[in-house]
């Protein structure tokens, strides 16, 4: 052989022809490997990731040395690693999810499909009380109805099933759903565009009103007053309207009064992350509809370290399921182990620099970030500075003379500018909630 590489291709072609490798495990781990080099007595290999390293290595790693030792004509160890500049998740394992997923069908969100449990059962119990018109008592009870709670605990679920049992059982109905975010867009077009009228005659028009993350409205005026009359227009009416957001009205520091004050005249509830049981149930259900068969160990490792959000509970599984499918593997503990720690590092909250902090007070307070380093000294900036002094201390925990550096100015005046600021949060409940929604955004994101 004049090179590494050419043995490489030479163990494919043993893998590929090897009866304890599917062709399609061949496709996913076997066939990107690439050679890297042979060096005291150790074939090295690159894979596209460290979860594709660490799954090839595992479940291929005895074939392979088998296939090195018979094309060589020697013994070695086989070691793959992962790519320098590689990704953390491979693309061949995004590409099987979404495989996975577009086989089995988009799912309909029902009430039938929803797992309820300790954390959303009297939501459950109020939208199927909205979701069923032909039982007319308490119906003013729940209108507006506002179903409030994190990203990926089943808000969206709820207001969908809402919306596909009424249209099941009375398809004559005018059943409107929409995101807060595409409400926004359709208003903006509409004036654009000089077609108001069109925009006020869909949806002034409709039996039901469903939005959800109407949270993304708050802060921008004209939508809002348009809202404000599109509301008023359907509950003076007696038409059902059904909105989530991550909030409660009374935590939207930046909707309008009168908005918050409608948004409470029916009902208000909220979901909270899932318990152990809810959890298990959930896992089990998605499970079941990819034909997945899961060991109770596996379904109960997935449930100890997922615990706040259901998007992330159902993606472990849809994880598995790729996996099982392309490797002929049976679900294991260390599958899952994987799985979840890839999950995990996805979702791990971006690093809260300086320049974040400076960007996200800016936009609370309507500001730029150039004005909060500058020297202007008017209110609204001035505000803003001290703010971020008080972040830069409470979140990063940088002492007076780090933040006096980082804004240009003597350090000595950045005690007073803390002070200043808790002394304002005991007295001024509006700032002191948005300066808890800074942090938050701060944290989650």
């Amino acid at each position: 052989m004049n090179s590494f590489s050419m043995v490489v291709e030479k163990i494919k072609e043993y893998c590929l022809n090897h009866p304890g490798i599917s062709s399609m495990g061949y496709d996913i781990w076997i066939k990107n490997l690439e050679a890297y080099k042979l060096e005291d007595g150790t074939a090295v290999l690159y894979a596209d990731s460290s979860f594709a390293a660490e799954t090839a290595q595992s479940q291929y790693g005895d074939i392979l040395k088998c296939g090195f030792e018979e094309i060589l004509g020697f013994p070695v160890d086989v070691k793959i690693t992962v790519k320098p500049n590689a990704g953390s998740v491979s693309d061949n394992t995004k590409q099987i999810e979404e495989r996975i997923v577009n086989e089995s069908g988009k799912k309909e969100l029902t009430f039938d499909n929803f797992v309820k449990g300790k954390s959303n059962e009297l939501a459950y119990a109020f939208c199927t009380a909205v979701s069923d018109i032909d039982k007319t008592e308490n119906k003013d009870v729940f209108n507006p109805l506002f179903i409030y709670g994190n990203s990926g605990l089943g808000k969206t679920h709820l207001i969908k099933a809402i919306e596909n049992k009424v249209h099941k059982n009375h398809p004559e109905i005018n059943i409107i759903y929409i995101t807060g975010e595409q409400f926004t867009n359709e208003y903006i077009k509409a004036v654009t565009d000089k077609e108001t009228a069109s925009f006020h005659d869909k949806f002034r028009n409709a039996d039901f009103l469903l939005i959800d993350d109407i949270q993304f409205i708050a802060g921008k005026d004209s939508t809002q007053e348009e809202f404000f009359h599109t509301f008023n227009e359907l509950y003076n009416r007696g038409k059902q309207i059904v909105l989530t957001s991550d909030i409660p009205p009374s935590k939207m520091t930046k909707l309008d009064e009168r908005l918050q004050t409608r948004f409470v005249t029916g009902t208000q509830v909220d979901i909270q992350s899932p318990d152990f049981e809810t959890r298990i149930a959930i896992i089990n259900k998605k499970a079941q509809e990819l034909g997945l068969n899961l060991p109770e160990a596996v379904t109960r490792i997935i449930a100890e370290k997922i615990k706040t959000n259901i998007r992330q509970l159902e993606g472990a599984v849809k994880k598995i399921k790729a996996l099982t499918v392309y490797t002929n593997e049976t679900p294991s503990i260390s599958m899952a182990q994987k799985i979840i720690k890839e999950i995990q590092i996805d979702n791990h909250p971006a690093e809260i620099t300086v320049d974040r902090i400076i960007s996200e007070i800016a936009a609370a307070f309507g500001v730029s970030a150039e004005d909060i380093r500058s020297k202007n000294r008017s209110a609204p900036i001035s505000l803003a500075r001290k703010v971020t002094i008080y972040i830069f201390r409470e979140v990063k925990g940088m002492t007076y003379l780090e933040i006096g550096n980082e804004l240009n100015r003597d350090h000595s005046t950045m005690t007073t500018s803390y002070k200043d600021v808790v002394s304002m949060m005991k007295k001024n409940n509006d700032l002191k909630t948005t300066i808890g929604d800074i942090i938050k955004n701060l944290k989650n994101r």
